[in-house]
């Protein structure tokens, strides 16, 4: 199959913050002319500042300005551009979204809409890969009521996980393990779906204890051509959301990683996925891998998998969109050294409360293998509307043991005063005997303490 190939001259970034920035460094790179899009909010924001043009889309709440479609369409459209990134979050898995950018003669960089839709219904995704041979986790369909919970839950059998079906981020998410727990947690789920994906459905999983969160980056081409670039490690989280990665993972020797990963990329084949996505995974006590979900998106965490490939994938993915075949021989590439991500979050050390504010003092650290992805500055001011992500701090080693070490001098190296953030906690889990050897799950953090802190 020959394509069609011709490289886009201006490309829209429909996001903010460090992914923003992160997209126009690779524009940039390839000879592309770039368009922010901010809200009031981010007038000052070094995407901003940065990109070629930006236009203003509206007030600091997402919902009239990062979220509106019909304005980041006109906004494309009197700018000129050819095409639309939106990163991960906001409308990077919004099915609508993808297809309004098809009908307006704009290349969405993703996957076609209805490969989002099909995905970005959790439940339906883990219909459709058990088909195609991933295994999954005994579960329901959409539970509509306490009574069919119930009857579901005792089936399954205790403990069970109350899951939202049309989000992700932990939103929506509940253990249940009593009888009697579940009809408050099945409401309050309900609810929290309802909140933050205006969708109530929620369904019910078996739970693991003891889990690691497993996950696999893909890559597809409009050809047929789909590779896997290895796994990563996301079991460090608070509230179920990620706050450390790293790749490769200590517990995926090269059998399992090229068992799983066969099995991954024949189910992405069948349902011709392209562009960047993650597969997420469950690992039980015994190493078996359960399908979660998947990500149709680029990753927070993709800079773990570009310091053991090499590989640009914000690159890799708007070459797709152009048209361009994957220039990768076989179905994987080889993974060198050890790489981990810190995500440096506005937030409370103990109490993980979000911490809005100027920045009064910055500096990020620097060295052999050290790579910060950031938005901030001194001076600048953190707005309370958005996630709390300001900094991802990456380093690269020859092994785990020396990118654990690096890991700590940069976070000793990073200053940033005037607002509260989650360095302290990294520092501390950094010098963790259990983190250091590798034995953790994702109560690492909750275990010990009520606010997730711990003995950290």
């Amino acid at each position: 199959m020959l394509l069609a190939t011709k490289m886009f001259k201006k490309i829209l970034i429909a996001n903010r913050g460090e992914i923003a920035l992160r997209i126009i460094c690779a524009c940039k790179e390839l000879g592309i002319e770039t368009v922010a899009v901010y809200s009031e909010a981010d007038r000052y924001s070094l995407h901003v500042r940065f990109a070629d043009e930006a236009v203003c889309i509206g007030p600091p709440r997402s919902a009239e300005s990062y979220l509106n479609i019909a304005t980041i369409i006109s906004a494309a459209e009197i700018t000129g551009a050819e095409a639309i990134h939106p990163g991960y979050g906001f409308l990077a898995e919004n099915a609508k979204f993808a297809e309004v950018c098809e009908t307006s003669n704009l290349t969405f960089i993703g996957p076609k809409p209805e490969v989002i839709q099909l995905m970005g219904d959790k439940n339906a995704a883990r219909k459709r890969m058990a088909e195609l041979g991933l295994p999954i986790l005994p579960g329901t369909e959409v539970v509509r009521s306490e009574s069919e919970a119930q009857r579901e839950a005792k089936k399954i059998g205790y403990p069970v996980m109350i899951k939202a079906s049309a989000g992700g981020g932990g939103r929506g998410m509940r253990v249940v393990r009593t009888r009697e727990e579940l009809p408050r947690l099945f409401e309050t789920a309900r609810n929290e779906a309802q909140a933050a994906f205006a969708c109530p459905d929620v369904y019910l999983e078996k739970c693991i204890e003891s889990p690691r969160h497993i996950e696999f980056q893909v890559m597809g081409d409009q050809t047929g051509k789909i590779i896997h670039l290895g796994e990563r490690e996301c079991t460090i989280q608070r509230r179920h959301q990620k706050i450390l990665e790293e790749s490769p993972s200590s517990q995926v020797d090269e059998t399992l990683r090229k068992e799983t990963g066969a099995k991954v990329l024949q189910a992405l084949r069948e349902i011709g996925y392209t562009s960047a996505g993650t597969v997420e995974l469950l690992m039980d006590e015994k190493r078996n891998l359960y399908f979660l979900e998947m990500n149709t998106r680029i990753q927070v965490e993709h800079p773990v998998t570009e310091m053991v490939t090499g590989l640009d994938l914000v690159k890799l993915q708007i070459r797709i969109a152009a048209g361009e075949p994957l220039a990768i021989e076989g179905e994987t590439v080889e993974l060198r050294g050890h790489s981990i991500e810190c995500r440096i979050n506005a937030e409370n050390p103990e109490t993980f409360a979000p911490s809005a504010g100027k920045i009064t003092g910055f500096h990020v650290p620097g060295g052999t293998g050290v790579r910060v992805d950031t938005a901030a500055y001194s001076e600048c001011v953190i707005p309370p509307y958005y996630d709390s992500l300001i900094a991802k701090l990456v380093v690269h080693g020859h092994d785990r043991t020396e990118a654990i070490q690096r890991m700590k001098r940069a976070l000793e190296m990073f200053i940033i005063e005037g607002i509260s953030t989650s360095l302290p906690v990294h520092e501390k889990i950094m010098a963790d005997p259990d983190f250091r050897a590798g034995k953790f799950d994702t109560a690492f953090l909750s275990r010990f303490s009520p606010n997730g802190a711990g003995r950290l």
